[in-house]
């Protein structure tokens, strides 16, 4: 029902903004004068003006890969070791196998101009994530006992960011990301598991299935955009840098991402694009002393790996009347290739919608 309803909503703007469309737009006003919806910080405002957007992200991710090579689950059991090895009731081999993960975020975003060469920004996310698992029988051997379910819920971690303004000539603009992460998010989620034993205790959940990093994070970056005639292009290079360990004992890995785009301008209220990006995320440093169970989302040294993602976006504008300066975006992206760090889930797809409003 919620996808027909925004199915709906965007026929509504689509028709309405080809009745208002104009043929001499400024650059601010064009469809493109936004990256694809899935890039974040990409754009300034002029002094005083406003900014309020939403985006929901839809990531899915399922199946498992060592590297660059698919492994099943009956495989992950029977080969993978299992860290906690030697601790009470700890198997050698990994038991619990993660099978599929769905990921909702909600991101509530804020831009304000103080003046023409600094644009500060603000998000609050939402995240809801649940995550399938195989459970096999104690010992060794492929018997399968049972599957379960975990799920958290609430409140990411929040960014404060500026962008800086270097460049501004002509058509071309190059301005510079500079945010920091503040850690909102919990890392102490607690869900119900089915262990080889048989047992449905409650534990702390593994690294993946917490809702934040629990560390404050620099958040550098460098964008540019273009564009002539029908045409637009840009690029990103951000970072996210965990500092220090959170009070678990532990940090999430560096990552890094670097994103092209280029898109083509079809009508005053309407642009398509095509984007690259590609990301690299390190392992986690150190561990938390009360996650030690027999899957692989809980070895740090499982964590990370690179990844290469191609996409495609629609933006859409209003021109005039009550829908002017309204945008509508999404963007569906599918991996081209992924290298991960030790038996991981694949990223299957990521899809994300947005609106955009500047006053």
């Amino acid at each position: 029902m919620r996808k027909l309803s925004l199915l709906y909503a965007t026929f509504i703007f689509i028709s309405i903004s080809s009745i208002y469309a104009q043929e001499d737009l400024p650059p601010t006003a064009r469809p493109d004068g936004h990256a694809p919806i899935g890039v974040m910080g990409d754009h300034m405002h002029k002094k005083g003006e406003f900014m309020l957007s939403y985006r929901y992200m839809n990531m899915k991710m399922e199946d498992n890969r060592d590297g660059t090579d698919d492994l099943t689950p009956e495989t992950i059991v029977t080969t993978v070791p299992n860290r906690f090895f030697g601790m009470p009731m700890q198997p050698p081999t990994l038991r619990v196998v993660p099978t599929e993960m769905t990921m909702h975020m909600h991101m509530f975003g804020a831009m304000y101009a103080p003046a023409d060469w600094i644009t500060v920004m603000a998000m609050i996310m939402v995240v809801n994530q649940e995550m399938s698992h195989i459970t096999f029988q104690g010992g060794m051997g492929t018997n399968q006992l049972g599957t379960f379910v975990t799920e958290s819920s609430g409140l990411g971690d929040t960014r404060l960011s500026a962008l800086v303004k270097l460049v501004s000539s002509g058509n071309h603009k190059l301005h510079l990301n500079a945010g920091i992460s503040f850690p909102t998010g919990s890392i102490t989620e607690q869900d119900e598991i089915l262990t080889p034993m048989e047992m449905r205790p409650t534990v702390r959940m593994p690294y993946p299935m917490q809702l934040g990093s629990g560390t404050f994070d620099l958040l550098p970056g460098i964008t540019y955009t273009s564009h002539s005639g029908n045409l637009g292009w840009g690029g990103q290079l951000l970072g996210n840098v965990r500092l220090g360990e959170n009070d678990e004992e532990y940090s999430l890995g560096n990552i890094f991402q670097v994103t092209a785009w280029g898109s083509y301008m079809w009508a005053p209220w309407i642009s398509t694009a095509m984007r690259l990006a590609s990301f690299s995320q390190g392992e986690i440093d150190g561990i938390d002393p009360t996650i030690t169970l027999p899957v692989q989302t809980a070895d740090p040294d499982f964590q990370g790996g690179t990844r290469l993602d191609g996409s495609l976006s629609v933006n859409l504008i209003g021109q005039k009347g009550f829908i002017r300066n309204h945008r509508l975006a999404i963007e569906y992206g599918v991996p081209l290739m992924q290298d991960l760090n030790g038996p991981q889930m694949k990223v299957k797809s990521n899809l994300v919608l947005g609106w955009q409003y500047a006053f």
